[in-house]
């Protein structure tokens, strides 16, 4: 089993990487291999509504001058995504919105493809907005008819600098049990 994770953060190796990273640890004591793309420094533009993937059907987007045919192809071969952003003005990041944008629609073009995966989200905040941000992501997931696992608060964690996560204990915490729990789920699922 394979979980792949995005990280929409225009700063690369910064405090969404970070939390990541953390439900990666308890991911890989399951034994589960995990992947993680930083969105940082790569194009990628928002859908423009072309409906080419309802024509299409090739599990790609028609589009293809940037990086979101990569990431697609990556979500279809993994059995579990994390999609992780920053909170900028209460939102996810622009690379995130369009990630989900074009992933979800060359989802549901090609017979809802990500259909059963097991989906979490992961934020990065310096104080609000949070809330707002894991919302969207998990709208993503929950169209998508994706599985969503839970832990022992929502998916936040807080820090303003690079590394500042690091001493949000509740939010690393919190990152553990995300991974126990994804785990545990994905395993339930592959039996």
């Amino acid at each position: 089993m394979k979980v792949v994770a995005f990280s929409g953060s225009a700063r690369k190796d910064g405090n969404t990487a970070i939390l990541v990273r953390e439900v990666f640890k308890e991911l890989k004591k399951a034994g589960i291999e995990t992947e993680l793309v930083q969105l940082a420094g790569k194009k990628i533009r928002g859908c423009t509504g072309c409906g080419k993937c309802f024509e299409n059907k090739d599990r790609l987007c028609a589009i293809t001058a940037d990086y979101a045919n990569t990431c697609i192809e990556k979500m279809h071969e993994a059995d579990g995504i994390i999609i992780a952003s920053p909170t900028y003005f209460a939102d996810v990041s622009a690379e995130t919105k369009a990630l989900i944008d074009r992933a979800g629609f060359v989802s549901m073009a090609n017979d809802h493809m990500l259909r059963r995966k097991v989906g979490a989200a992961v934020v990065a905040v310096r104080r609000g907005g949070a809330i707002h941000v894991f919302d969207t992501i998990n709208h993503f997931f929950f169209i998508s008819e994706m599985v969503v696992p839970g832990s022992s608060y929502w998916n936040v964690g807080i820090g303003l600098d690079a590394g500042d996560v690091k001493k949000d204990e509740e939010g690393l915490a919190t990152m553990k049990v995300l991974g126990e729990n994804m785990a545990w789920l994905m395993k339930k699922l592959n039996k």
